[in-house]
């Protein structure tokens, strides 16, 4: 393809801005922002979707039309930007905006920022983000890692232990480092304790090998028959509390609950909460970046690789994780 249709990108440099001042002066126009998202969908060169043709050139309705096969392919064709009405300099004025919030953002607040016309195009942005924040293929996590489950909601009466009804089950796992330290974190809304949810997803997140350090609940027995060395702590007869024989995950539980709560005012559904775990993990893992524009390309690197949903599909909590939640309070 005509390095043309790629105008301005910094070859060799630096892959984001660094400041919002950069920001601008990367970003000033359309063409531009089209021009990254090119870079990113296509990091070896163009390649149709049709016939795998490598050479094509820019037309003047933005698109790309193939010099094999003729076919005409949108850039933003199958990323959550499909079939967007605002410019491509709004959203990424947004996804700025978001991922250079210690916090995150909620729909209100980026209504106000941008200047949208209505709530639930923020809140279906929002949403559209969350979704790329899950990182296709991303290592499992490995060594020695802490899981334990957690529980968002309210009380309730008459559930003692694990049973619940109207809360969410979340399990989390965390790398743990001797002498002290944590690594890499990930989190899921689960059905229930028993150990095929627990084990499934210790199966998923974890590499085989690695130490797994629990609580005495039955639902993680048999994580060895899965190549995985058990760490069994029970807690009765440690002498500890919880909070002090497995630090990590009650660290992160505690962090995610004030989060959930500052951020979105503990106003999560169950249907959409596996999308706010994906931002609190995509965050976590990267609380050591030194730069912010870091999150930025990181997140539009998942944003062309994600298939785009409708506000229909948003609101009903259709899920591109395969999985489908019962309807805490609507987000």
């Amino acid at each position: 393809m005509d390095d043309q249709i790629f105008p301005g990108y910094p070859v060799g440099g630096v892959d984001y801005p660094r400041t919002i001042l950069e920001f601008d002066r990367w970003f000033p126009d359309e063409d531009a922002c089209l021009s990254y998202l090119m870079r990113l969908r296509w990091p070896t060169g163009f390649v149709c979707p049709s016939c795998n043709g490598s050479k094509g050139w820019l037309t003047s309705r933005r698109q790309i039309r193939c010099a094999d096969c003729q076919r005409q392919t949108s850039v933003t064709a199958g990323t959550i930007f499909d079939k967007t009405r605002k410019p491509l300099r709004t959203w990424f004025v947004a996804i700025w905006h978001v991922t250079n919030q210690k916090y995150g953002g909620n729909a209100l607040g980026l209504k106000r920022t941008l200047g949208l016309g209505s709530y639930q195009t923020a809140w279906s942005w929002l949403h559209k983000t969350r979704r790329a924040m899950a990182t296709p293929g991303r290592h499992s996590l490995c060594g020695q890692v802490e899981v334990d489950e957690t529980y968002i909601g309210g009380k309730e009466e008459g559930h003692p232990g694990r049973k619940v009804e109207k809360k969410a089950i979340v399990v989390v796992a965390i790398e743990v480092f001797e002498p002290k330290g944590f690594g890499r974190v990930r989190l899921q809304q689960i059905p229930d304790v028993t150990g095929e949810s627990l084990i499934g997803f210790v199966r998923r997140e974890v590499k085989p090998g690695s130490i797994i350090r629990t609580d005495g609940w039955s639902g993680y027995e048999g994580l060895e028959h899965h190549g995985y060395i058990r760490k069994k702590i029970v807690l009765s007869s440690s002498g500890d509390p919880a909070h002090v024989a497995l630090p990590g995950v009650h660290r992160i539980a505690s962090l995610l609950k004030r989060w959930l709560i500052s951020t979105h005012q503990g106003a999560v559904s169950k249907k959409h909460l596996d999308y706010y775990l994906d931002e609190y993990t995509f965050r976590f893992n990267r609380r050591t970046s030194k730069a912010r524009g870091l999150l930025f390309y990181r997140l539009l690197q998942n944003a062309v690789q994600f298939k785009p949903s409708t506000y229909g599909d948003l609101s009903a909590g259709e899920q591109d994780r395969g999985r489908k939640k019962e309807g805490l309070n609507e987000s």
